[in-house]
């Protein structure tokens, strides 16, 4: 039986690496309902000409109502803020890959959970904004949760190999980003451009500036805290410029276990889609023996303070991560408006994070509002700073 799939965040870098699995294996899903922020709509719609979904769903009004014409007969539009919730829930749909960058994927990750659903989640920021109410929530529901972020799918196979409690640690790897080996008294010269050419992979802007300070590596740990269920100080982050080793299990007992593959998002995509079955398919192959040399070196947290302040968000509890993942997202809008320096972002989370009071987050709304939050005090403090010359 097919695998009826909603698709959120389909015009974005996972989203394109999705339906790129989905037309590898046209006899394996049906893609039932789609779903965009709305901001490239022309691809939106050959995506639908192409697939056509059942239910579409664009967050952005205008761009909705756009769309309206040339959809094909019978699929059904929802616009608006609510939009993305419907399509994650629809009656038909028994998988939701989440994709939408920021906090702004939340409430679709909530409701699909809510509803039961197995969720693929490449929305990193879900986890962080709402980790302890989510697991919770899909407790409850039975709902299952997946991971896409190739970091996570590594750990997910390599667990496989034993018990949790036979786990020494985790080992994220980090590309390092473009800056790993540029002298950091020059940070603040980094130029929008500069910080968008990623070494090994191409994606969206937010994420690509989330790799340069590595934030994402950040985000990834609190994330992986919710997804594995061990704590920030058994989860090790080590640099691997190639980006072939997506990350480590340490096994008591001194062994490890590590899940290579080529650096292309088809591979986690498939994985989280397939599981528990493993699927044959013709992507580009990885071959060991071409690859002249693995390298790995320890963090400097003195050069890229972001996974410390992730560890001291995590540790600080309830709402602290939230407000870690709004002042990231604020602050690098504002670095790629042209308003900030590179070194502001990780300023700016640094004084949102010591300013703010952690309180329980019991709900989405509660989630939401501490989000909204940091948000404010994110901008008022980059409202404050000179803007660059």
């Amino acid at each position: 039986m097919k695998r009826r799939l909603a698709l959120l965040g389909a015009t974005g870098s996972i989203g394109r690496s999705c339906l790129e699995v989905l037309r590898h294996h046209p006899d394996r899903f049906e893609l039932v309902a789609l779903g965009a922020l709305g901001s490239r709509p022309d691809e939106l719609l050959a995506v639908v000409r192409e697939f056509r979904p059942r239910f579409v769903a664009v967050a952005d009004p205008a761009a909705g109502e756009r769309l309206r014409a040339d959809l094909p007969a019978g699929t059904e539009l929802a616009t608006g803020g609510g939009a993305l919730v419907l399509a994650a829930v629809h009656p038909d749909v028994d998988l939701v890959v989440a994709a939408v960058v920021g906090a702004a994927g939340l409430a679709p990750v909530h409701a699909a959970l809510a509803a039961g659903r197995r969720v693929a989640l490449a929305n990193k920021e879900a986890l962080v904004v709402a980790g302890g109410l989510l697991t919770t929530l899909a407790a409850a529901s039975g709902a299952t949760l997946l991971p896409i972020d190739s970091e996570h799918v590594a750990l997910h196979q390599a667990l496989r190999a034993g018990r949790p409690e036979e786990v020494a640690r985790l080992v994220l790897t980090a590309s390092g980003g473009p800056f790993l080996h540029r002298d950091p008294a020059t940070f603040g010269d980094i130029r929008r451009e500069e910080a968008l050419r990623h070494p090994t992979w191409t994606m969206g802007a937010k994420i690509t500036i989330d790799s340069a300070t590595l934030v994402n590596k950040g985000l990834e740990l609190i994330e992986a805290h919710w997804l594995f269920g061990f704590a920030a100080d058994s989860i090790g982050v080590l640099v691997h410029p190639q980006s072939i080793v997506h990350s480590f299990v340490e096994w008591r007992d001194g062994s490890w276990v590590a899940q290579l593959s080529a650096n292309d998002m088809v591979f986690p995509i498939q994985y989280a889609l397939a599981w528990p079955e493993r699927w044959a398919n013709e992507f580009p192959r990885l071959d060991p023996a071409a690859l002249a040399r693995l390298e790995f070196l320890p963090l400097d947290d003195a050069k890229f303070p972001a996974v410390s302040l992730a560890r001291q968000a995590l540790a600080a509890g309830d709402s602290a991560p939230a407000a870690f993942n709004a002042a990231n997202e604020v602050a690098v809008a504002a670095f790629l408006d042209g308003r900030i320096r590179f070194p502001d972002i990780l300023d700016t989370i640094r004084a949102v994070l010591d300013a703010h009071a952690p309180v329980p987050l019991g709900s989405l709304e509660a989630a939401l509002d501490q989000d909204a939050e940091a948000r404010r005090a994110a901008a008022a403090r980059i409202a404050s700073l000179p803007r660059p010359r």
